[in-house]
């Protein structure tokens, strides 16, 4: 099933760089916020940055960040709690494939060393 997207892009505030990246993406994801549908850009386009907002709790900043501007002032007015937030940005990341877990880093390798 192919993600909820949206490929009109409108004029923003944000770094112009970043302006490139979203509009090079040309799509948000949706999901549900407190009863309301949202876009938010899909994971796999986060700076790193940004998913250390997240990361340290600084969940404004990282939502004015990820979320339309349009759905940033929606954010604010609706002002979640973390619990709510969380759920959201772990439902957008599914709407779009992708997974928020953790990393547990390479596998191990499957041949046995000896030791000396």
């Amino acid at each position: 099933m192919e993600p909820d997207v949206d490929r009109e892009t409108e004029d923003v505030e944000m770094d112009p760089a970043e302006a490139q990246e979203i509009e090079a993406e040309g799509r948000y994801v949706t999901a549900e916020l407190c009863g309301e549908e949202v876009q938010i850009i899909p994971p796999s386009a986060w700076r790193s940055s940004w998913q250390r907002m997240l990361n340290q709790g600084i969940l404004d900043g990282f939502a004015e960040k990820v979320l339309h501007p349009e759905d940033y002032e929606y954010y604010l007015e609706a002002d979640p709690t973390i619990a709510e937030f969380m759920e959201f940005v772990e439902a957008a990341a599914s709407r779009s494939g992708e997974s928020l877990g953790n990393s547990r880093g390479p596998a191990p390798s499957s041949r046995r060393t000896r030791r000396r």
